[in-house]
């Protein structure tokens, strides 16, 4: 079991950046793929980026390919996510999700097992 709190989501303007935290509780955090999603208001939550569970290998959507970058600290049992020159199309609630233990990184949210509360990202034009 873990449990996953993100941080950092907040009002900035377009061309800006933010840097998502997301923090797990638990010993076992090194031991779970672990992945970011967004939803924006009327659509489905949809993947942005993945990690593997010692950060080795990182995976992004199309649209987050370039601006965004996964990245972990598991002494820190946290995991981050920098997004750069932001758009307006960014504008979404922001979850993260962690992967059963030793499980690789997925696109797919069904293949994940926990979820934090989510942060909200919204960019003014």
């Amino acid at each position: 079991q873990v449990q996953l709190v993100e941080s950092g989501g907040g009002l900035v303007q377009a061309g800006g950046s933010l840097r998502l935290s997301c923090a797990a509780s638990g010993r076992t955090f090194g031991s779970y793929a672990m992945g970011w999603f967004r939803q924006a208001p009327g659509k489905e939550r949809e993947f942005v980026a993945a990690i593997s569970w010692k950060g080795y290998s990182t995976a992004y959507s199309d649209s987050a390919k370039g601006r965004f970058t996964i990245s972990r600290d598991n002494a820190k049992n946290t995991m981050y996510l920098q997004i750069n020159s932001l758009k307006p199309e960014d504008t979404a609630v922001y979850y993260c999700a962690a992967r059963g233990a030793y499980s690789s990184y997925a696109r797919n949210r069904d293949e994940y097992d926990f979820w934090g509360q989510g942060t909200q990202v919204t960019v003014s034009s």
